[in-house]
């Protein structure tokens, strides 16, 4: 089991996507200053997440989001999972 997730920081007004195969390790890394890109803005808050059988295919979804390069898309998406 993997998850494509998309964490957000209050602080910076930012989105941050990423891909797992433990999303609740992961989570505890971003906010603790484990990874220097998500740093500056801890706390980091989960705010969606798809599920895949593979890690390769959540990562493809992540990219996917990535080249969209639009925190409106990211947001559609947030609000299409409330």
């Amino acid at each position: 089991m993997a998850t494509m997730y998309i964490l957000y920081s209050e602080k910076l007004a930012k989105y941050y996507v990423g891909a797992c195969t433990d999303l609740q390790r992961r989570l505890y890394e971003h906010n603790i200053g484990h990874s220097k890109f998500t740093y500056t803005g801890i706390p980091w808050k989960l705010v969606y997440r798809e599920d895949f059988d593979d890690l390769l295919t959540a990562k493809r979804r992540e990219l996917q989001i990535k080249k969209m390069k639009s925190k409106k898309y990211i947001e559609s998406l947030i609000r299409s999972a409330q």
